[in-house]
C-alpha cells in the first residue's frame, strides 16, 4: 500500500517530467489544462492534493491517461 504522501511525491515528480518533456512551462500547462499557474506549482511541489477532476484536466491536458499520469 502506498501513503497518501508518497503518491503525491509521486504524482509531483511525474508531472513535472512530463511537462518538461513537451517542453512547456507551468505557466503553459496550466492554461491548456485551465487551472491556475499557482495551482499546478502546488501539486508540482507535492504540496497539493488534487481533486479527480483536476487529474483529468491534466492528463487531457498532456494527452495521456490518467493511468499513464502515475506511471514511474
Amino acid at each position: 500500500m502506498i501513503s497518501a504522501l508518497k503518491a503525491k511525491r509521486l504524482l509531483a515528480s511525474r508531472l513535472r517530467e512530463l511537462r518538461k518533456g513537451q517542453g512547456w512551462s507551468q505557466e503553459k500547462l496550466a492554461e491548456i489544462a485551465d487551472m491556475h499557474r499557482t495551482y499546478l506549482a502546488g501539486i508540482e511541489r507535492g504540496l497539493r492534493n488534487p481533486s479527480l477532476e483536476n487529474l483529468v484536466k491534466l492528463a487531457n491536458a498532456l494527452g495521456i491517461t490518467l493511468a499513464e499520469l502515475f506511471q514511474d
